[in-house]
């Protein structure tokens, strides 16, 4: 008798978040519903011990390998991937409570007119509606969370978020040299995003529901001959 072998809960489980993710990218763009990808990502202040030794005609620029650990902090970037659109800015902490902040922005300063914004983000316990209810009063954090559509990527999934890979961007080309202090932090990043939103660089998120059915497909159930009691 034929029937269905299911794998381990944790696989099934995985496979349903992501095809939920994928679902949610092959939506066409529509302003009335924006889907945004958004992810955190904690920063190492760092300060020179010793000046370090400028760039000259025929001589490379020297750093002192000590530095002076001057505390940490949390960088939050969104991204809009058919709008070629993103936000980042630096938070000394990465609290519930600065997750709500950062989606409170979100909503009235960045998406003000949209009815509703489709978000994706991984599954981070900061990353639910009880934390606007711990930020703000229970009638403005209804109001906010009414407006949102939330989907988490898998555990183990965060690769499936858009906004990780922007994150990734920015490490690589502008945050590979110390910085002492979250002002000049912020200040960086926002020559970086004024930057790439003047490009309007899109994503073309290649990875669809029937790549990952082939490619991933020992995350899915599999048919066996079993006899069912």
């Amino acid at each position: 008798m034929e029937c269905w072998t299911i794998p381990p809960k944790q696989n099934a489980e995985f496979a349903a978040r992501m095809e939920d993710v994928l679902a949610v990218y092959e939506r066409p763009r529509d302003p009335a519903a924006p889907v945004v990808c958004m992810d955190e990502k904690p920063y190492q202040l760092l300060d020179e011990v010793r000046e370090g030794i400028p760039v000259a005609p025929g001589r490379p620029a020297k750093q002192d390998s000590e530095y002076a650990r001057r505390g940490t902090c949390s960088i939050f970037v969104w991204v809009e991937p058919l709008a070629g659109r993103r936000h980042i800015d630096a938070q000394p902490t990465r609290t519930r409570v600065d997750w709500a902040h950062q989606v409170k922005r979100l909503l009235t300063e960045d998406y003000p007119d949209a009815p509703r914004v489709v978000l994706v983000m991984d599954n981070l316990n900061t990353h639910t509606l009880g934390s606007l209810y711990e930020a703000f009063e229970p009638a403005e954090a209804f109001g906010l969370a009414q407006r949102l559509e939330i989907h988490h990527t898998p555990r183990h999934g965060s690769w499936l978020n858009i906004a990780e890979i922007e994150l990734s961007c920015v490490s690589k080309q502008c945050l590979r040299r110390r910085i002492a202090d979250i002002g000049r932090l912020n200040r960086e990043l926002a020559a970086w995003q004024t930057a790439v939103n003047s490009d309007q660089r899109k994503v073309d998120w290649q990875f669809a529901t029937r790549d990952a059915r082939i490619k991933l497909r020992h995350l899915y159930p599999t048919k066996s001959d079993a006899t069912l009691y």
